[in-house]
C-alpha cells in the first residue's frame, strides 16, 4: 500500500466488475456479491480516512477478506457465548465478552464511534424481490392446533393430500347415447368413404380438377340379377354348421362302436399273429386312430335348396 496505483473509489468499482462480472444463479450466491461489495465500500472508505488516496485491488481484496473473517469469528464466539447459558439469541454482553478475549479494548468503541472525520456510507439501493407465482389453492390451509408449537414447520397445502377424482361419471342419458352413437357411426362411415376413395377407382363430378369431390367408381356387373340367385353368407354358414354337426354324430357312433369289447374267440389268433415285439405297424396303427379333426376333412359343397 505504499505505491498505491488505483485509487480507492476506481478499486472499489474495478473490484465490484471483477467480483460482478459472473452473474449469479441462486439467491445464496447474490447475497454473498451484496455482503461482498459492502465489505469493500467499507474498506475503502476506512482508508480514505486514513489518508490514502488510491490503493491496488490486491491490497483492497487482502483488507476485505481479513475484515470479513475478524466479523465472522466475532459471531461466532458470541454465538458459543449465547448456547453456553442455554439461550438461543446473543446479547451485547456476548459481544464485549467476545471482543475481551480477542484482545480488543471495547471501551475505545464510543470514541472511534463519535470521531470527526467520520465518512458516512449510503446504504444500498434496495430491489423489489422477484414476483413468485401462486400456488396451487385446493381448501383451505391449516393451522397449528394449540399442543404443535408455532416454530415447527406449517401444514403443506391441501392440494398435496386432498383427493381430487380425475375421471368423468359415464354419461347415461338415453338421447346422449343414442345422439353420440350416431355421431360416431356417421364418422366412420366418413373415414371408410374417403379410405376408398383415396385407394380405389374414383369418378370425378368436374373434368377440370378431378381431385375434387371424389366419388367412388361403380364396378359393372355382366350378370346383374347373380347376386339375387346365389345364396347369401348367413345361409352358407348355416348349412356348414348343419353338416358339420351331422359329421359329427356319425363319427362318434362310428367310435363307440368300435370300441365295444367282444368276447370273439378269433381275438387270441390275432393276437398270436402278432410281431414279437407286441407292436402294430405304422401304417395299421395310423389307420386305427384316425384323428376327428374338422380342419382336415374334405371340402364339402352347400346343398342349395331349389324351390319346387
Amino acid at each position: 500500500m505504499a505505491d498505491p496505483a488505483v485509487s480507492s473509489g476506481g478499486s472499489l468499482n474495478s473490484s465490484t466488475r471483477g467480483s460482478g462480472g459472473k452473474a449469479a444463479t441462486s439467491p445464496a450466491e447474490n447475497y454473498h456479491l451484496a455482503r461482498r461489495r459492502t465489505l469493500q465500500v467499507v474498506v475503502s472508505a476506512l482508508l480514505t480516512e486514513c489518508g490514502f488516496e488510491s490503493a491496488e485491488k490486491a491490497a483492497v481484496e487482502t483488507l476485505t477478506e481479513m475484515m470479513q473473517s475478524y466479523i465472522t469469528e466475532i459471531g461466532r464466539s458470541a454465538k458459543a457465548y449465547c448456547e453456553h447459558t442455554a439461550r438461543s439469541v446473543p446479547t451485547l454482553s456476548d459481544t464485549v465478552v467476545t471482543l475481551i478475549e480477542m484482545g480488543f479494548n471495547a471501551e475505545t468503541l464510543p470514541v472511534y464511534a463519535k470521531r470527526s472525520q467520520r465518512m458516512v456510507i449510503t446504504a444500498p439501493p434496495v430491489t423489489n424481490p422477484p414476483v413468485t407465482p401462486k400456488a396451487l389453492s385446493a381448501g383451505q390451509k391449516r393451522t397449528h392446533p394449540s399442543y404443535i408449537p408455532s416454530h415447527f414447520p406449517e401444514f403443506p397445502d391441501p392440494h398435496t393430500y386432498i383427493k381430487t377424482p380425475t375421471f368423468r361419471e359415464p354419461v347415461s342419458d338415453y338421447q346422449v347415447v343414442r345422439e353420440k352413437a350416431a355421431s360416431q357411426r356417421r364418422d366412420v362411415e366418413r373415414a371408410l368413404t374417403r379410405f376408398m376413395a383415396k385407394t380405389g377407382e374414383t369418378q370425378s363430378l368436374f373434368k377440370d380438377d378431378v381431385t375434387a369431390f371424389p366419388l367412388i367408381a361403380a364396378r359393372p356387373c355382366s350378370i346383374p340379377y347373380l347376386s339375387a340367385l346365389l345364396p347369401s353368407e348367413l345361409e352358407l354358414q348355416t348349412l356348414e354348421e348343419t353338416d358339420s354337426s351331422e359329421q359329427d354324430d356319425q363319427t362318434d357312433s362310428e367310435n363307440t362302436a368300435g370300441n365295444i369289447i367282444t368276447d370273439d374267440p378269433g381275438a387270441d389268433k390275432e393276437n398270436s399273429m402278432l410281431p414279437p415285439s407286441g407292436v402294430v405297424p405304422s401304417t395299421k396303427a395310423s389307420e386305427d386312430n384316425v384323428i376327428d379333426n374338422p380342419y382336415l376333412r374334405p371340402v364339402k359343397k352347400p346343398k342349395v335348396r331349389r324351390k319346387k
